[in-house]
Protein backbone atom coordinates (compact mmCIF):
# COMPACT_ATOMS: atom_id res chain seq x y z
CA UNK A 1 0.00 0.00 0.00
CA UNK A 2 1.28 3.44 -0.80
CA UNK A 3 1.60 6.16 1.79
CA UNK A 4 -0.99 8.24 -0.08
CA UNK A 5 -3.68 5.59 0.35
CA UNK A 6 -2.94 5.31 4.04
CA UNK A 7 -2.95 9.09 4.46
CA UNK A 8 -6.32 9.45 2.69
CA UNK A 9 -7.82 6.63 4.77
CA UNK A 10 -6.65 8.19 8.04
CA UNK A 11 -7.92 11.61 6.93
CA UNK A 12 -11.37 10.22 6.07
CA UNK A 13 -11.59 8.43 9.43
CA UNK A 14 -10.69 11.63 11.27
CA UNK A 15 -13.20 13.66 9.25
CA UNK A 16 -15.99 11.18 10.01
CA UNK A 17 -15.15 10.80 13.69
CA UNK A 18 -16.41 14.22 14.82
CA UNK A 19 -19.88 14.07 13.19
CA UNK A 20 -20.34 10.48 14.37
CA UNK A 21 -19.40 11.41 17.95
CA UNK A 22 -21.87 14.30 17.85
CA UNK A 23 -24.58 11.98 16.53
CA UNK A 24 -23.97 9.48 19.32
CA UNK A 25 -24.11 12.15 22.04
CA UNK A 26 -27.31 13.54 20.48
CA UNK A 27 -28.86 10.07 20.36
CA UNK A 28 -27.94 9.30 23.97
CA UNK A 29 -30.00 12.29 25.11
CA UNK A 30 -33.11 10.60 23.65
CA UNK A 31 -35.28 8.09 25.48
CA UNK A 32 -33.90 4.55 25.55
CA UNK A 33 -36.52 3.22 23.10
CA UNK A 34 -35.69 5.81 20.47
CA UNK A 35 -31.98 5.17 20.90
CA UNK A 36 -32.44 1.42 20.35
CA UNK A 37 -34.72 2.08 17.39
CA UNK A 38 -32.07 4.26 15.74
CA UNK A 39 -29.39 1.70 16.56
CA UNK A 40 -31.32 -1.21 15.03
CA UNK A 41 -32.76 0.61 12.00
CA UNK A 42 -29.80 -0.22 9.70
CA UNK A 43 -30.22 -3.90 10.57
CA UNK A 44 -33.94 -3.78 9.80
CA UNK A 45 -33.27 -2.28 6.38
CA UNK A 46 -31.07 -5.24 5.41
CA UNK A 47 -34.06 -7.59 5.20
CA UNK A 48 -36.15 -7.38 2.01
CA UNK A 49 -39.79 -6.39 2.26
CA UNK A 50 -41.99 -9.21 0.93
CA UNK A 51 -44.48 -8.29 -1.79
CA UNK A 52 -48.05 -7.85 -0.62
CA UNK A 53 -50.21 -10.91 -1.19
CA UNK A 54 -53.31 -8.99 -2.24
CA UNK A 55 -51.65 -8.12 -5.55
CA UNK A 56 -51.29 -11.81 -6.30
CA UNK A 57 -54.93 -12.38 -5.39
CA UNK A 58 -56.04 -9.54 -7.67
CA UNK A 59 -54.06 -11.01 -10.58
CA UNK A 60 -55.59 -14.43 -9.95
CA UNK A 61 -59.09 -12.96 -9.95
CA UNK A 62 -58.45 -11.17 -13.24
CA UNK A 63 -57.15 -14.30 -14.93
CA UNK A 64 -60.12 -16.26 -13.60
CA UNK A 65 -62.54 -13.67 -15.07
CA UNK A 66 -60.74 -13.83 -18.42
CA UNK A 67 -60.99 -17.63 -18.45
CA UNK A 68 -64.71 -17.47 -17.63
CA UNK A 69 -65.31 -14.99 -20.48
CA UNK A 70 -63.40 -17.22 -22.90
CA UNK A 71 -65.39 -20.28 -21.81
CA UNK A 72 -68.69 -18.42 -22.33
CA UNK A 73 -67.80 -17.47 -25.89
Amino acid sequence: MSWQTIAITVLVIIMLALPLCKAVTWAKKMPKGAFWFLALMPLISLFPIPPPQFKNLEKAKQTQRKKQKQDEQ
